[in-house]
């Protein structure tokens, strides 16, 4: 069994509403185009589909896509947009569930890996990944780098959201390299907050790396953004690619 949380049906309903900057044309248009390109002629498998932010829109542009998904809540927000014809998704683990056929691309965006909280899950969707790669397919992950340059010695939070609507911060046990993700939400016109967390492992990208040699997979590129901006010491997260040798 997996170690990720599962996101609950409350936390479904609202998935769509908070991301709504991220699911704008102006943010998935570059993503969109970077996977399809990564696609081709062939299909693609999208690793925690949740609720379709990438896979339907990516479906549209005429792309093949089969989703695993944890969340049954997450993916019956899902099939309100999209039946399941036109875009299969199948419940489980995506460290360990398998679908039917080959694929040119498997994607996980959105820093979705972490949800796997030990490094033998995180080794085991690197497998996962390969196995249902063709010869010559690609594996993307998108994945932010984790911040503790910003820890100065004896802290163990940082910022990374401080808004009028939302206060986000992370805080780090750098012994199991486990961070926990604090969310303060605006809830509501009456003021309150509505208060949540949740658990993820980080990983760096030569750990990353690691993962995928085990698996079998190559390192082909890694860019700071979906534009493919250079990834430097300073890039704030990376987008991967790993090919499956022919």
């Amino acid at each position: 069994m997996t170690s990720s949380e599962l996101w609950s049906r409350a936390t479904a309903e609202r998935y769509d509403a908070e991301e709504a900057e991220s699911s704008s044309a102006a943010v998935l248009g570059p993503v969109l185009d970077f996977l399809g390109e990564l696609a081709g002629q062939g299909r693609a498998l999208e690793f925690a589909i949740g609720t379709g932010r990438v896979g339907v829109p990516l479906r549209e542009r005429g792309v093949p896509v089969v989703g695993i998904e944890l969340s049954a809540p997450m993916a019956e927000v899902l099939r309100r947009k999209v039946d399941e014809d036109t875009l299969p998704v199948v419940l489980g683990d995506m460290a360990a569930t398998v679908v039917p056929g080959e694929f040119t691309l498997v994607y996980l965006v959105y820093n979705t890996i972490t949800n796997l909280l030990t490094q033998e899950e995180q080794v085991e969707c690197f497998r996962n990944a390969a196995r249902h790669l063709a010869p010559g397919g690609r594996f993307v992950i998108e994945l932010g780098v984790p911040p503790l340059r910003f820890l100065p010695p004896g802290q163990v939070a940082v910022p990374f959201d401080v808004s009028e609507r939302h206060l986000g911060f992370d805080t780090f046990d750098l012994v199991e390299q486990v961070l926990v993700s604090h969310h303060f939400t605006r809830d509501g016109a009456d003021g309150r907050y509505r208060r949540g967390s949740s658990r993820h492992r980080y990983a760096w990208p030569a750990e990353l790396d690691l993962m995928a040699r085990i698996a079998g997979l190559d390192l082909e590129r890694r860019v700071a953004d979906w534009d493919g901006a250079p990834f430097t010491q300073d890039s704030a997260k990376h987008i991967s690619v790993w090919r499956k040798p022919v």
